[in-house]
């Protein structure tokens, strides 16, 4: 089975999302459980709660088809200290946010050294970022992103992202998802189905497919192995269609969310469908 949907906003409530989701057919769908660019917000109320699990039953929306994103604030390899703890509070928020509606996983960005500390160092940082979460915190799969490498983000290659769920202690509460923009732009080739196979097989070999947890379907407005991050409509970049059909035919990314972050949310449900009969 293959869960396709976007990351649609939560303006409004939590409950929103669902019903944004179920507008464009999808099946899958990504969300913001608090403002992302706020490092406050309010705790999830009772009733939001309630209609938020009232809504996935009637719209039939199960916690695997469902890949929250934590807050782009968070840095968990921050260098300073003093930021380094606000970014693990806030996203110790998110990871109880997600608990407490009734999901599974929440989506990360790794984090960023931003030239003050070495990238070896950074990526211990967001492993014990991750093991201090799970310690605190129950149920939630950690899902750590890979990035496009712009500026000093880490997790843009596999053994960035082998090195952090190395060093996370329980591993049954970690995982991968991977995002073709950032995946091309990072310098793994998507344009061919050959290529495919090739950068697939090498995620298989450092990683492991156990990981895999979600995927963020993007075509990419810059060229290969750019490290620019900027993501573009289906088959409207430099990564063409052979990629997204190539992962609509392949049984490896079944029973996963399949997560559209393209730029114009008025093309999404067309978008879906060309996705679903690409299957």
């Amino acid at each position: 089975m293959k869960y396709i949907g976007a990351h649609v906003s939560a303006s409004g409530g939590v409950e929103k999302a669902i019903l944004r989701a179920y507008e464009i057919k999808a099946t899958a769908f990504s969300f913001f459980t608090k403002n992302q660019r706020q490092w406050n917000s309010n705790s999830l109320t009772n009733n939001k709660i309630n209609d938020f699990k009232k809504h996935c039953k009637k719209y039939q929306f199960s916690p695997i088809q469902i890949l929250p994103h934590s807050s782009y604030l968070i840095n968990l390899g921050h260098p300073l200290d003093i930021l380094l703890e606000k970014s693990r509070s806030a996203f110790i928020d998110d990871v109880i946010r997600c608990d407490q509606l009734g999901l599974m996983f929440l989506n990360v960005h790794p984090g960023s050294h931003l030239n003050k500390i070495t990238e070896n160092m950074c990526l211990l940082r967001i492993a014990e970022s991750i093991n201090i979460t799970l310690e605190q915190t129950k149920n939630i799969i950690i899902v750590i992103e890979n990035t496009a490498g712009q500026g000093t983000n880490m997790g843009y290659c596999f053994e960035h992202l082998h090195q952090i769920i190395h060093n996370v202690n329980n591993k049954s509460r970690i995982g991968v998802c991977i995002d073709t923009c950032h995946l091309f732009a990072s310098g793994y080739d998507l344009r061919s189905e050959k290529n495919c196979e090739k950068t697939f097989r090498e995620f298989d070999k450092i990683i492991g497919f156990k990981y895999l947890k979600g995927i963020h379907l993007n075509d990419s407005k810059k060229n290969f192995n750019s490290h620019i991050d900027r993501h573009e409509s289906l088959g409207l970049g430099k990564i063409g269609t052979t990629a997204f059909k190539w992962i609509m035919k392949n049984n490896i990314f079944n029973n996963i969310p399949i997560i559209l972050e393209t730029i114009n949310p008025k093309i999404w449900k067309s978008e879906i469908s060309w996705l679903k009969s690409c299957i």
